[in-house]
């Protein structure tokens, strides 16, 4: 509709057409603007309808009218949904108040780690629950299970172990840390010490590093021969075949943490007091010693992961999903009684990496 085709009669927001229709006769319309937006309406004709100017005025009125009742009714009810939401709003902010207190005063870095935290600790408590009914099913079928914890330093080993027997009954379970052996160990046979810690019927035993210190540490530090090494590594598979055949359940878990995060994670130790206890003169050289570690890693993946005793890569950058993968491996290991099907027990393929997976991109990148 072209407004050039009308013009104005003495009222405001009437308009006429310039032209009659040879039947219908001149148009009338109503053109005027409410609250910033424009109404049109077209009113009828002088000839087809009859209409006056007085009577396109009246129809001009109603259609005003009823733009405006319509206008007003909609801000009300706008007005009274806002009142609605506003004490919505006010209810969840004196509850959220209640719970955080004067969060004002928190860093908000260190808030949302926290309140993190708690979704974390929720989500990982129905698979702790799994592990209190695989830990009960060890025990009444009399079963032994050994899980290996490896990885770099700050790679979570510690804190994977720690969320997994949270809840366990420590009556079943043992959490094993040999540090440096003594002169006698020394003169052992290698497994010896390992062999003096393993479990009886009924019970788990985590070794937060194992034998395998000597696949990586132990010969990058000068703690071994290459004649002991390689020795090593040709014994290991033939002995955890023995142990499996022996009804032995063995958890390989290898935590794979990047070389910058493992950096983030030592400066975060060496800031924070809380922390800094952690830190010591072999984490100081774990980023120096980063290629020599990555070659002794792949070699040890390559020659040590066996169909009975395989290694479960674990990428371990986030804490979280390394620890829950971690749970749902051991939860995997065993078919345990009155398993929770409603949980997913399906590995996330970004997080639990197989060893041909980590193999090759240990072979396209030096940051594993």
């Amino acid at each position: 509709m072209n407004l050039s085709d009308f013009e104005k009669t003495n009222y405001s927001g009437l308009y006429i057409s310039k032209i009659a229709h040879p039947v219908f006769g001149k148009k009338y319309i109503a053109r005027f603007q409410h609250e910033k937006k424009r109404y049109v309406k077209v009113l009828g004709y002088t000839k087809k309808d009859n209409l006056t100017k007085k009577i396109a005025l009246n129809l001009m009125q109603k259609f005003k009218d009823s733009i405006v009742v319509n206008t007003v009714e909609k801000d009300e009810e706008k007005s009274t949904y806002s009142d609605e939401r506003f004490e919505k709003l006010l209810d969840e902010n004196k509850a959220l108040k209640a719970i955080l207190g004067d969060f004002k005063n928190v860093d908000p870095e260190v808030l949302h780690d926290g309140i993190q935290k708690v979704y974390d600790l929720e989500e990982l408590k129905k698979y702790q629950i799994e592990l209190i009914k695989l830990q009960n099913y060890l025990e009444s079928e009399n079963k032994r299970m050994i899980i290996l914890f490896e990885g770099r330093d700050a790679s979570g080993k510690g804190g994977a172990i720690r969320r997994i027997t949270r809840y366990m009954n420590n009556k079943h379970y043992r959490i094993v840390a040999l540090g440096k052996p003594t002169e006698t160990q020394r003169n052992q046979w290698f497994f010896q010490r390992y062999i003096e810690h393993f479990p009886t019927g009924g019970e788990m035993v985590l070794f937060d590093r194992s034998w395998y210190n000597r696949a990586m540490v132990e010969p990058i530090f000068g703690f071994c021969t290459r004649e002991e090494h390689e020795i090593f590594m040709e014994d290991v598979v033939n002995f955890e075949q023995d142990l499996v055949r022996q009804g032995m359940v063995l958890i390989k878990l290898y935590f794979s943490v990047s070389k910058d995060e493992q950096k983030r994670r030592f400066d975060r130790r060496i800031n924070d007091p809380l922390r800094h206890w952690k830190f010591s003169e072999v984490d100081m050289q774990a980023q120096d010693l980063w290629s020599e570690f990555s070659d002794k890693k792949y070699e040890m993946l390559r020659r040590t992961s066996s169909r009975s005793a395989p290694w479960h890569v674990v990428r371990s950058n986030d804490k979280h999903k390394a620890r829950l993968e971690a749970m749902k491996i051991i939860l995997n290991s065993i078919d345990y009684d009155g398993r929770n099907y409603a949980l997913s027990f399906e590995a996330d393929e970004d997080i639990n990496i197989s060893v041909q997976k980590e193999l090759m991109q240990m072979r396209k990148s030096t940051n594993y």
